[in-house]
């Protein structure tokens, strides 16, 4: 009797620690799912956070910034107008009108026969200066009149770098060349807003009647400033807008005033040196380019 009473007790006090070890789990359980549905917007929160960019980390492309401090810039400083000079392109820098560009079909007009008495060419080339061993830079080249001028000039030892933008006008004078088997000129296709010369590697640029026509002035000064060597000169053959009897249409035609004003930035490193007005219809106006 004792042994069954015995028994019933254990038995009794194994059902209450199996009870209460299974209470616990419940319990353990109903807790943490508690926890959890507490803890889950919370958890919703940081995944959307995690999705969400923030301006502020966005990574920026450098080149796309650059392009867009470069677009800003150009709009700033250049204007378009809707009344303009017909022969002008409606596009202004710095007050003035940037002039329509003659195409390749212009180029008998530049080896018209009459052109030495109108501007004489021989006597600007020798207003130059230029010595044997030079590298000069003929920017709007052309059919290349004056670009084989100076070649002569520099000698075997120098170069004219004859630059256009406009492949025609280069295939022109490369005929020409190759009649004539001159050796010492090298030509360059240019861009817009870059002549492709390289850095410090020119004695003097010059640009008859051409600079007017630039579509992007600003830009292509900068380029050909730097392509000067320090000491290096940058010559601005213009018709003279003060003169109202130079039968030139006005857009094409600039100020003493106008040249200086453009070519005067500080941005440059140019330094106006003289202005020669030896020409029947021009002026040279030159600048040379000073350490920064």
């Amino acid at each position: 009797m004792t042994s069954r009473r015995s028994s019933v007790r254990i038995c009794c006090v194994f059902c209450a620690v199996l009870s209460g070890i299974f209470c616990l789990i419940l319990s353990r359980g109903s807790f943490l799912a508690q926890a959890a549905a507490q803890d889950l917007p919370a958890v919703e929160n940081r995944a959307a956070e995690a999705k969400t960019p923030n301006p502020e980390q966005t990574e920026i492309n450098p080149k796309e910034a650059k392009a867009a401090e470069i677009k800003a810039k150009e709009k700033e400083r250049y204007q378009t107008r809707k009344n303009h000079d017909p022969n002008g392109q409606g596009k202004f820098y710095l007050g003035r009108e940037i002039a329509m560009v003659m195409t390749f079909h212009g180029a008998p007009w530049l080896e018209r026969p009459e052109r030495e008495e109108e501007e004489r060419l021989s006597e600007l080339v020798r207003e130059l200066k230029l010595q044997p061993g030079q590298v000069v830079a003929d920017v709007g080249a052309g059919s290349g009149v004056i670009t084989m001028m100076m070649a002569h000039e520099v000698g075997p030892t120098g170069k004219v770098m004859a630059v256009d933008i406009q492949q025609e006008m280069l295939d022109l004078l490369g005929d020409k060349l190759k009649n004539r088997d001159i050796q010492n000129i090298e030509l360059v296709l240019g861009e817009e807003k870059s002549p492709k010369l390289d850095p410090a590697s020119i004695d003097l640029a010059l640009m008859v009647d051409v600079y007017h026509e630039f579509e992007y002035p600003y830009e292509m000064m900068l380029e050909l400033s730097q392509a000067l060597k320090v000491g290096g000169r940058i010559a601005f053959v213009e018709y003279r807008r003060e003169d109202p009897q130079v039968p030139i249409k006005l857009v094409h035609k600039m100020t003493e005033a106008q040249v200086k004003k453009e070519i005067g930035q500080a941005e440059f490193g140019l330094k106006w040196k003289e202005t020669i007005r030896t020409l029947p219809r021009q002026h040279i106006v030159v600048f040379e380019r000073v350490e920064k």
